[in-house]
């Protein structure tokens, strides 16, 4: 290999005969450069008047020739990284300076995003000779809340190395690899969840726990959670240079392999921050397509997951062979279309059309069982609310099923229906559906519309809330602005305060006091007698109501 990489550009042709010839030098091991090499860097710095740099492998062999301009350096993509979480990436970056400015900012930013085992700058001296070292190498995580993530040493010359470079950058991993923090968990992935505020921080605190919920939910650990403080979002990379910087070596001292973000990230910020770093990067609208891919059963289920992860990826497809090839398994990289995706614009364009279809078709078929009970004249009761409210709990209570059930985020995905029988040999629908969540990824509520229709052939509405979250207030008013766009906002509802057992009466008996409903317990039955009676007068009274001419009654 004789490439040449960077600001080639204007090179005599001895100048760059000179450069790929570098290729060739080897360095002892023990050393981080022989004096020779960098006596020929630095006269080749002084003879084209540019940065040179060299990136030089354990083994002692030059990887990459690379040129600058008079102040930086310009380093290509160098890959992935060697596996494991507190190990460098295996080279070393040396390069001149014609300036006796050591090193720049652009050079600790590399050492950090790129994970290089350090970086030397060699001064160029006005005779060509070099002179002064400065080097850098990144530190294991200290106690110390200041702390800078690496070390800077300066060396009067070349010579004033006396540590053996093997030994000395195999102590630093082996720092690293001792930290409490990168002990890991066998068959979790480790995750630095991030979140960003421009006013109140509280709500982006409620977000943040809501997104640690989300990626316990996922089987993730999550190992750390950053909130930024900002006056505007960067426009680039979201958090700013800065603040990435300090999550990359954030993400090295604690072993993580994932950095997801809290708000949705746009094609061009995935991109900018992917490129910077060999983690995984993902947003909160990715993470929940993830815990969808890994719930949904049903064909249908599996076909909304794919046309929502397509919809969702569509735009990103010109940015994969860098940004998202790295979610190849693990989070990010589940799901039905797992294989599918990876396909290029147009066929994309093609699957969506043929998913749409078949989506199409079971919408056809299932509105022809939607007649055939209308025609049956049984009345439906649909249960809606916030994910995790309890909703699949309460509907196995009441009507002694086994729907599946579990205290994590959107555990049910396909509708689910079941028959109760009253008294009289009366009898009703009860229909459970997917959980909402606030600020619910368009893509989502474009993918599961044709499910969501399933609330519009429902007499009653049980709005089921859990009276124990402390954010109940703001989850009832993220469902009613969903229940808004599905034009439903109008039908006639009843709250369903639930897991009474686990929260205050006297919060229970003012969130009642406030907006009416009725508290029940689905693991306990506490409060079901009301409830049946409250959906009895909601189903069948006000229907006889309506046909006797009466105003039609709203249990809530």
């Amino acid at each position: 290999m004789d490439t040449l990489f960077g600001n080639t550009e204007g090179l005599k042709a001895h100048q760059s005969r000179a450069l790929r010839g570098l290729y060739r030098r080897r360095v002892p091991r023990a050393d981080f450069i022989s004096r020779p090499l960098a006596r020929t860097l630095t006269e080749l710095s002084r003879d084209t008047g540019r940065r040179i740099g060299i990136l030089i492998d354990r083994q002692g062999r030059i990887d990459r020739v690379v040129v600058g301009d008079a102040h930086r350096v310009f380093l290509p993509d160098l890959g992935p990284r060697r596996a494991g979480a507190a190990r460098f990436r295996g080279v070393r970056l040396v390069h001149t300076s014609l300036r006796p400015e050591g090193l720049t900012e652009d050079d600790l930013t590399d050492l950090v995003l790129l994970q290089l085992d350090a970086v030397f700058t060699i001064h160029v001296l006005d005779d060509g000779l070099p002179g002064a070292v400065r080097y850098a190498h990144l530190l294991p995580p200290s106690p110390l809340e200041d702390a800078k993530p690496w070390n800077v040493v300066d060396l009067p010359s070349v010579d004033a190395w006396t540590d053996d470079w093997v030994d000395f950058v195999t102590d630093v991993e082996a720092q690293f690899a001792r930290s409490p923090q990168l002990q890991r968990v066998e068959g979790a992935e480790k995750v630095i969840l991030v979140g960003i505020t421009l006013g109140d921080p509280r709500g982006a605190r409620r977000a943040l726990d809501e997104l640690e919920r989300l990626a316990e939910t996922a089987g993730l650990e999550v190992v750390d959670v950053e909130l930024q403080r900002r006056d505007a979002l960067d426009p680039r990379t979201f958090i700013g240079k800065g603040k990435l910087q300090e999550l990359v070596v954030r993400s090295m001292h604690l072993g993580a392999d994932a950095l997801i973000f809290d708000r949705e990230l746009s094609p061009s910020q995935l991109r900018n921050i992917a490129e910077t770093m060999d983690l995984k990067v993902l947003d909160r609208t990715q993470l929940i397509l993830d815990i969808f891919a890994q719930h949904a059963s049903s064909r249908e289920g599996k076909l909304q997951v794919e046309l929502a992860q397509l919809r969702y990826r569509m735009p990103r497809l010109a940015i994969m062979p860098t940004a998202m090839s790295r979610l190849t398994g693990g989070i990010g990289g589940r799901g039905p279309g797992e294989t599918k995706l990876e396909i290029n614009r147009r066929r994309a364009q093609e699957r969506l059309t043929r998913l749409e279809r078949q989506l199409e078709t079971l919408a056809k078929n299932r509105a022809t069982r939607r007649k055939r009970r209308q025609r049956s004249g049984i009345p439906i009761a649909s249960i809606v609310g916030y994910t995790n409210a309890g909703k699949s709990t309460l509907l196995n209570r009441l009507t002694q099923s086994e729907v599946r059930a579990a205290d994590e985020l959107f555990a049910t995905l396909d509708p689910t229906s079941r028959r109760f029988r009253f008294p009289e040999e009366r009898e009703i629908l009860i229909t459970d559906t997917v959980g909402f969540i606030e600020d619910l990824p368009v893509t989502l509520v474009q993918a599961f519309r044709a499910t969501l229709e399933e609330l519009d052939e429902a007499d009653l509405l049980l709005h089921v809330l859990d009276a124990s979250d402390g954010n109940v207030e703001r989850h009832l008013q993220s469902v009613d602005a969903v229940l808004a766009d599905l034009g439903l906002q109008d039908r006639p509802r009843l709250l369903v305060w639930n897991k009474v057992d686990a929260a205050s009466p006297l919060t229970v008996q003012e969130l009642i006091g406030r907006h009416g409903g009725v508290g029940v317990s689905a693991m306990t039955g506490q409060g079901l007698d009301e409830l049946l009676e409250r959906v009895e007068i909601g189903l069948f009274r006000s229907r006889r109501r309506a046909q006797q001419g009466s105003p039609e009654a709203t249990p809530s």
